[in-house]
């Protein structure tokens, strides 16, 4: 037995069976455990590792598992793990840049029923929800939705409205957010920490499930969203001070061609003033799909400069899964 399962929750932080109005075991079975093996020449393996361990939550009949793209990305071989010991191959089915989800079929049978799905709309800050982690009822925690916002992140990614929990779960990645309803509202795909009234907090965002069901079509079929791809330019910004600073570089990527430099300020997409991280990636996005030709004003060293980023599709950069 691996030692991350060598843990649990204080029993007073653990949902109670006989608190909630659903079959709390059955959903506690509907979370597996997702070991992903990566090689170490993926584009993805220096930032993210060859070895990932994350959480699945099974959404269908025939097995097919949600996680977290990240979990999967770039994945040579996949172990899914029942709360009984049952291991399974799987198959990286699908990732979604633009939510984030990722897809899993298993090439075996789980013979776990799905967890049904709900909606995050449910979900207003202060209701209470369950952090269903892989393992059973130790590695779930009763938490409270802290907040409901818009998240932006440095590797180009933005939802329009996350949800956030606490107390935090140590292992969020693909973890599974239940309503009181025991329906499925969010997948778990990061740690947090910050102030609310003054006061430190630690938890996890949690990507809204509602995102799923207008992609999973495409998902299925063609392993991504059939939507206009957005241009990726492979420029890690962060907000500083009041500045968008350049704070890394991808290898390879549109923006290391183009010369942008770690350090960099940008102040401008396309002529227009850049307002904050959200407001950087939304005027990045509107100039075209991926392949165009992205203008960047940047200050570098009290320096204006003036660059044109020849953005790309970013699925392109990374190895494509084999069917084992």
């Amino acid at each position: 037995m691996d030692e991350s399962t060598h843990w649990s929750f204080p029993e007073e932080l653990q949902p109670d069976p006989a608190q909630v109005s659903f079959d709390l075991d059955a959903v506690l079975r509907s979370v597996v455990l997702i070991r992903a093996e990566i090689p170490e020449d993926a584009y993805t393996a220096s930032i993210l590792g060859t070895e990932r361990v994350g959480n699945g939550v099974v959404i269908a009949e025939d097995g097919l598992i949600l996680t977290i793209g990240y979990v999967i990305t770039e994945a040579e071989s996949i172990w899914i793990t029942t709360n009984d010991g049952m291991v399974v191959a799987g198959h990286a089915l699908a990732y979604d840049f633009a939510t984030g989800f990722g897809l899993v079929q298993p090439l075996g049978r789980l013979g776990l029923a799905p967890l049904r799905r709900g909606s995050a709309t449910a979900a207003r800050v202060g209701s209470e929800v369950i952090v269903v982690g892989s393992g059973g009822r130790a590695h779930a925690v009763k938490a409270s939705v802290f907040a409901k916002r818009e998240f932006a992140g440095y590797w180009e990614y933005l939802l329009e409205e996350a949800l956030f929990t606490s107390p935090a779960h140590p292992q969020w990645g693909g973890a599974a957010l239940v309503g009181t309803d025991g329906r499925l509202i969010g997948i778990g795909s990061l740690f947090v920490q910050e102030a609310q009234d003054g006061e430190p907090i630690q938890g996890n965002m949690f990507v809204p499930i509602d995102l799923l069901e207008p992609i999973l079509d495409d998902l299925l079929k063609y392993g991504r969203s059939a939507r206009a791809v957005r241009p990726w330019l492979g420029m890690y910004t962060a907000e500083a001070e009041g500045a968008l600073v350049v704070g890394g570089i991808a290898k390879g990527s549109p923006a290391e061609s183009a010369g942008v430099r770690v350090g960099d300020v940008v102040l401008e997409v396309g002529g227009e003033r850049a307002n904050g991280l959200a407001d950087l990636l939304r005027k990045t996005w509107r100039v075209g799909a991926a392949g165009v030709e992205v203008p960047l004003t940047l200050a570098r060293d009290a320096e204006v400069m003036r660059l044109r980023v020849r953005s790309a599709d970013r699925h392109d950069f990374l190895r494509k899964p084999l069917l084992q």
